[in-house]
């Protein structure tokens, strides 16, 4: 029986009660309870908000006004012992359960406040979001008889593509957060966000100033498609053979290294949204990877020191054909993405330092699928090439490169490879209707 005095202290206002009506999902009761009595409080400090809200998931399918609170220092809000983004919080509660992360929203034109604005006032309005979806790729085609009619002049007289052009150096390149102007920007290139247009706009920005959600180009998949009409009549190919792509179970795969040894079993991630850390959790967690865990009987006292700085790890999100890089730790990670430099012009072995709170956009689909679509008319090598651009090279805490003593990756205490299984199922896929590469390999070559 429950005594007068909890009744009293678990009271919940009609209000809460009435908005929990329209809650989404039976899990974290007591959590979402917290988080609507909370926006209760402060929406009752502004006239006719409670009721703007209620009006909104009432009759989601009608036009429904701003619902504002005040945006908080580092943007973000705290609900008992979790703190989260404010927008995020209550498109969870109402709309979408599995939200994972801000990079899964993007809002509505109707929407006068949204967060991603960054004005003083924030809102909140479930039905002002909407969930960003992964663009459908167009399949890439593969000429199935002769690639280069004779008089082309074979492939030797076809033109290389941007990212084959550039020798690569003894060492790679480095560069940190904020950026500065690229070296230089390779043709074909056009950047998707709007923030990367500028000469000097960062790729890395702070946890509390989340990149935009992804808009692709709204001509963009015909774009792919005519590349591919231009090229096929260049050169008179008379057929050709369609490979889609496929999103597999597992998005990606992450091995663990330290220096130049493999330690532990691969994690394959089938979650959009995964943690790789340095704890110990054993409950092998479909979102988490916790390094802390592996035993190498051939750790040093560097690594065993670089292990227990790794902390909170990085945070990788999978959304909408993008792939995100957030640094959760208190000392910086190390990223090199050879998709990621191509897109703002770096050398293709550019290491990327990017600093504690920031996150980094570190594999694009869709300029991956142009990329791949260009290839194919450049024979095998070119596609095979592209195998470089879906493993993802990451360290914790010390970097490598040309600002480095040491050089290499393997040369780093604790480092994680990302293999992306979609990008290179595709290519496995085109390699196999290509056939055998042009330049047999023999004996002195």
């Amino acid at each position: 029986m429950t005594s007068p005095l909890s009744s009293i202290f678990s009271f919940t206002s009609p209000a809460v009660k009435r908005l929990l009506g329209w809650k989404q999902g039976d899990e974290e009761e007591k959590w979402a309870e917290k988080a609507v009595d909370s926006l209760v409080k402060k929406l009752k400090k502004t006239k006719g908000a409670l009721e703007n809200l209620e009006k909104a998931l009432s009759q989601p399918g009608q036009l429904s006004k701003c619902v504002t609170i005040p945006r908080s220092l580092d943007g973000r809000l705290q609900v008992s012992h979790r703190k989260g983004l404010p927008h995020v919080i209550y498109c969870r509660v109402w709309r979408w359960p599995d939200l994972q992360s801000h990079h899964e929203l993007k809002p509505l034109e109707c929407c006068e406040y949204p967060f991603s604005a960054k004005q003083k006032d924030v809102c909140i309005n479930p039905y002002h979001y909407k969930r960003v979806e992964s663009p459908v790729l167009p399949p890439v085609l593969v000429p199935r008889y002769s690639e280069f009619p004779a008089h082309h002049g074979g492939p030797n007289h076809m033109p290389l593509l941007p990212f084959q052009q550039v020798p690569e150096p003894s060492m790679p390149h480095n560069v940190t957060y904020p950026f500065q102007q690229p070296q230089a920007t390779p043709p074909q290139q056009q950047p998707n966000s709007p923030q990367s247009s500028g000469p000097g706009s960062p790729y890395g920005l702070p946890a509390d100033t989340p990149p935009p959600a992804y808009q692709p180009p709204e001509d963009n998949n015909q774009n792919n498609i005519n590349i591919n009409q231009i090229m096929l009549e260049n050169y008179f190919i008379s057929d050709v053979q369609p490979v889609t792509y496929q999103e597999p179970q597992y998005w990606c795969s992450i091995v663990y290294y330290e220096l130049n040894n493999r330690v532990g079993e691969a994690f394959h991630a089938s979650r959009s949204s995964i943690v790789v850390d340095g704890f110990t959790d054993p409950s092998n967690n479909a979102d988490r990877f916790c390094l802390g865990l592996l035993s190498n009987v051939n750790r040093n006292s560097t690594i065993e020191n670089t292990r227990r700085h790794i902390s909170k790890g990085v945070h990788l999100y999978y959304v909408g054909g993008e792939v995100f890089a957030e640094c959760l730790s208190d000392s910086s990670i190390f990223v090199q993405s050879r998709n990621c430099n191509y897109h703002h012009g770096f050398h293709p072995t550019t290491v990327c330092k990017i600093p504690p709170g920031c996150s980094l956009k570190i594999f694009n689909n869709q300029e991956f699928a142009t990329l791949l679509s260009q290839s194919v008319n450049h024979g095998f090598e070119a596609v095979y090439e592209l195998t470089k651009m879906c493993t993802i090279r990451m360290s914790f805490v010390k970097g490598w490169g040309a600002e480095y003593h040491r050089q290499d990756v393997t040369s780093t205490p604790c480092w994680i490879e990302l293999h992306l299984n979609g990008p290179l199922q595709w290519l496995d896929k085109v390699l196999t209707q290509m056939g055998s590469p042009h330049n047999p390999i023999s004996s002195v070559s």
